[in-house]
């Protein structure tokens, strides 16, 4: 293991972190608030101990797969800790484990919170709502992909950090320099970015605009209204619906469009996607118009197409309670889930791609059973999916299982109801927000314990990383030299 150029690199992200203070202490200024002092010091605070890290000087540059998944989840970790100061310097959370969940819920784009909904929300400092929106963006793409347009390394050692914080089950290159791809992927990034905020500022004020476009392009979903999104217009809440799926869309399929290669950026997973939430929006529209809740067919279809949209990407915005909804659409949504987004977007969940293999590899099973001499292999696209692929999509899913059960087991020991501990868990480790029950729409994870707020910590961190990063740390062979 290299430790230095491990201890390097989270020096390297904390000098990072303290620029990114500048954009909520800009904020404070503007809006003449005492907590840009708050921010200055958790600036000044990352700039020491971060450029402290950088006089230390790696005896050699390698960097393998085990450095960069290690690199990778403990850079999360110390954003993190790191990104909590302002809310507990500020006292507008009190407790630090408090802080950290809201800090990890951004940068992991969850969106889950222990702020109570309504006026609670709408009475934090501009400076604060505006870094918890920030941390959303900051993390949709990911923090390394960002930070490795400018990090002075090699591309063999950049695809080590990039297969560790990408989402999905395979990395490739755009482009043949690894720093060009993730140029690449952050220009797609932003230019789709500011084209929600140019669509949405005509509707709502340029704070709002800001803070949505920042939100719905990491699918984090932190609201800066009591309400979430139901007391914006039809015409916002219709933007939203259409850029969350957009950034639930593999980035590298936008890079293919812009090529011209429109056969290849709809490929299965994409269609297959589109498939799921349009089927989703009809069942659940249905659904709503039969039921006694008294929508117009407008009307339900606007909240059933927010609502799905906010589910499978993972965004976690509302513009009702869908706690209150029938059975059968509640059943959906959290079907959806754990479905999540495509791989290689900003949204969480298992991915579609996998849920695409899980089911061929399934199927294959049987017509193997049924016909023991026949050679068959998974194919997706018409390319072969190779043996490592699915193996490594298996493993994953059992290490998925493995945690949410032992995760949902812990929770059990507050007390609270099954869907409250079981739409929990699934709301942390798919990275979503809100749940059902005492954590829905309408509620918070304030009442949770300590204990079940660190493991939804683990949980949210482990469902953006792809769980093995997170894992890796517990390895006792991860740190054997």
């Amino acid at each position: 293991m290299n430790y230095r150029i491990i201890v390097r690199t989270l020096g390297f992200i904390l000098l990072f972190e303290a620029v990114f203070f500048l954009v909520p202490a800009i904020t404070a200024l503007c809006y003449q608030e005492e907590e840009i002092f708050d921010f200055l010091a958790s600036m000044l605070l990352c700039a020491v101990l971060g450029g402290a890290c950088m006089l230390v000087k790696p005896k050699s540059d390698s960097m393998y797969a085990k450095e960069g998944f290690v690199i990778v989840a403990l850079s999360w970790i110390v954003m993190s800790l790191f990104g909590a100061l302002p809310f507990w310097f500020s006292r507008a959370i009190p407790s630090y484990v408090d802080a950290l969940f809201e800090t990890v819920s951004g940068f992991t784009t969850t969106g889950a919170t222990i702020l109570p909904s309504g006026a609670a929300i709408e009475a934090l400092p501009k400076s604060l709502l505006m870094w918890r929106s920030f941390t959303h963006w900051i993390g949709g793409m990911g923090v390394l992909v960002f930070i490795m347009v400018f990090l002075p390394l090699s591309g063999g050692r950049n695809i080590n950090l990039l297969k560790a914080e990408s989402t999905g089950a395979s990395v490739s290159k755009l482009v043949p320099k690894m720093r060009s791809t993730a140029r690449i992927l952050y220009l797609i990034y932003t230019a789709l970015t500011v084209l929600q905020f140019v669509l949405l500022v005509f509707d709502m004020p340029v704070f709002d605009a800001i803070n949505t476009a920042f939100g719905t392009a990491g699918t984090g979903g932190f609201a800066i209204k009591g309400d979430s999104f139901a007391s914006y217009s039809a015409y916002s809440q219709i933007v939203v619906t259409v850029f969350m799926i957009l950034f639930s869309i593999n980035f590298t399929s936008f890079y293919l469009i812009l090529c011209g290669r429109l056969k290849e950026a709809f490929n299965t997973e994409v269609r297959t996607f589109l498939g799921i939430v349009f089927a989703a929006i009809a069942l659940i529209t249905v659904n709503l118009c039969l039921s006694q809740y008294g929508y117009s067919i407008g009307e339900a279809i606007l909240h059933s197409a927010f609502s799905v949209a906010s589910v499978i990407s993972t965004t976690g915005y509302a513009t009702a309670n869908f706690d209150l909804w029938p059975a059968f659409s509640k059943t959906i949504l959290v079907l959806l889930m754990f479905i999540g987004a495509c791989a290689g977007s900003t949204g969480g969940g298992m991915k579609v791609s996998r849920v695409i293999v899980l089911f061929k590899g399934a199927t294959h099973e049987m017509k193997r059973i049924l016909h023991p001499r026949q050679v068959k292999k998974i194919t997706m696209d018409k390319h072969v999916v190779e043996h490592e692929v699915v193996r490594g999509i298996n493993g994953y899913f059992f290490a998925y299982i493995l945690i949410y059960i032992v995760s949902l087991l812990i929770i059990c020991l507050d007390g609270f109801d099954l869907v409250t501990n079981f739409t929990g868990v699934a709301a942390t480790l798919n990275n979503i927000g809100p749940g059902l029950g005492a954590v829905g729409p309408d509620g918070n994870f304030a009442a949770f314990s300590d204990l079940s707020k660190l493991v939804f910590i683990f949980d949210m961190l482990a469902g953006r990383l792809e769980v093995f990063p997170m894992l890796v740390l517990f390895a006792p062979s991860t740190w054997r030299k």
